[in-house]
């Protein structure tokens, strides 16, 4: 009886003492997260969060296809509105209405109306340049063909950033669009992975453009106290990018996810948005001084993402017969 005594109270114990894990996906860049914000969110919540770093947030979607029948994470964040489109057809999130959206500074950045994703920050996407060795900008998308290997793009297969400039070009050419990038090739001097790879070879100064945010001012004014790096974007018309985060389908912490999801929207995590992840906070917080660096864009397309984001294994095929043919 005593043996099952001390068994009891041994079990009590380990169970008191024992935490849940949440299982966190993120794109590279998202790392900061994990130095400022993560410990506050599991000190407030009694839980571990293992953060899990797949490169660009193409690569994050391909993983979560793969575990499908037996999912690993619980909660992924950073896919755009094409990635989540993706994401969602295929069935690999649940959906979540966070109390917190209340906070939205613009109700419209609910591009996914089912609430299987929960928008966090968002920004234009633009082409960042280097000033001393670019001295015109072009003025339309289509200018920039006439810079012969002067840009560096990432490709839509794997970054959110090249398919971002895919849908961008869709948008604007409509049926045109395949004219448009066989006309734009000469000037790609190379394709990369993820922004991450993009933006080492730019500073590296392999390349005078690359494929890039409007916010980019910004970074190089706090970094550099001066505007290093400028970005310009196309008269035709900006594309802007939402990033959101979900809790994955199967998830085993489910209450645990949303928890993390409404703390995504907190002011909290809202006001190290701008400084780290270098796009706008979703939410009323006060931006930094370097934001008043970032191009605000003139006219913004209107996309139908949820139409071309059906069509988008077919568009990047087509895209990298042009490309790599």
């Amino acid at each position: 009886m005593k043996k099952w005594l001390v068994l009891a109270v041994l079990l009590i114990g380990i169970a008191a003492f024992s935490v849940s894990q949440l299982n966190v996906y993120v794109y590279e860049s998202l790392n900061w997260i994990e130095d400022k914000l993560i410990g506050k969110f599991e000190s407030s919540n009694n839980c571990k969060v293992n953060v899990v770093r797949l490169g660009d947030a193409g690569n994050m979607v391909a993983r979560l296809k793969l575990e499908k029948k037996n999912p690993k994470a619980d909660v992924v964040i950073g896919l755009d509105q094409s990635l989540s489109m993706s994401a969602i057809s295929e069935g690999l999130l649940q959906p979540y209405i966070s109390p917190m959206l209340s906070k939205l500074r613009d109700p419209n950045l609910i591009f996914d109306k089912d609430y299987y994703v929960t928008p966090f920050d968002y920004g234009a996407i633009a082409f960042v340049y280097d000033p001393s060795k670019l001295s015109k900008i072009p003025e339309k998308m289509e200018d920039i063909s006439a810079y012969k290997n002067s840009l560096i793009i990432q490709d839509p297969k794997s970054s959110s950033t090249g398919q971002a400039l895919l849908i961008w070009t869709i948008a604007l050419y409509n049926d045109s669009w395949t004219d448009f990038w066989k006309k734009m090739k000469p000037a790609v001097l190379t394709v990369t992975p993820s922004w991450d790879d993009a933006f080492s070879k730019f500073e590296q100064g392999e390349a005078p453009i690359m494929l890039s945010y409007a916010t980019d001012g910004a970074y190089s004014y706090h970094y550099y106290q001066s505007t290093k790096y400028k970005a310009f974007i196309p008269k035709d018309g900006a594309y802007v990018q939402i990033e959101g985060a979900g809790i994955v389908k199967g998830s085993k912490n489910k209450q645990l996810a949303q928890k993390f999801i409404d703390f995504l929207l907190s002011d909290e995590f809202q006001q190290e948005v701008a400084l780290n992840q270098w796009m706008f906070p979703v939410t009323d917080v006060k931006l930094p001084e370097a934001f008043k660096y970032a191009v605000v864009p003139e006219k913004i397309l209107s996309v139908d993402i949820k139409a071309i984001s059906s069509q988008m294994d077919k568009y990047i095929k087509t895209w990298e017969e042009i490309m790599y043919k």
